[in-house]
């Protein structure tokens, strides 16, 4: 099983159903050193999943007192490569540490 940090659309029901056909288990959990920007987002599948033009992205912020809140989300390889067609070409997925001191992945901009 992979954990992936989520602090926007992949948290919505909506959009877990339409890409995983499940809703995910999930579990709060905060990111340090990064701040969240947004990106106007054009493809129309993405849109039609999330109902939202604009999409947060993770930028590292060099400040460790930075903090983003979100989710842990538990995912199958398979539902993780769904997640990375789910996001759009300006995101990448890297690995990293949370607060908790447990690592998983997020999506940062690329």
């Amino acid at each position: 099983m992979n954990l992936l940090f989520s602090y926007g659309t992949l948290q919505y029901e909506k959009v877990q159903l339409e890409t995983f056909g499940r809703i995910l288990q999930s579990e709060k959990e905060v990111l340090l050193g990064y701040k969240l920007d947004y990106i106007e987002i054009f493809d129309e599948e993405v849109l039609k999943k999330s109902g939202q033009q604009f999409h947060p992205i993770l930028s590292p912020s060099g400040n460790p007192n930075d903090r983003v809140e979100g989710v842990l989300l538990t995912l199958t390889d398979e539902e993780l490569a769904h997640a990375d067609a789910y996001e759009v070409d300006s995101y990448k997925r890297i690995k990293t540490a949370f607060l908790s001191g447990k690592e998983g992945f997020i999506y940062i901009e690329k």
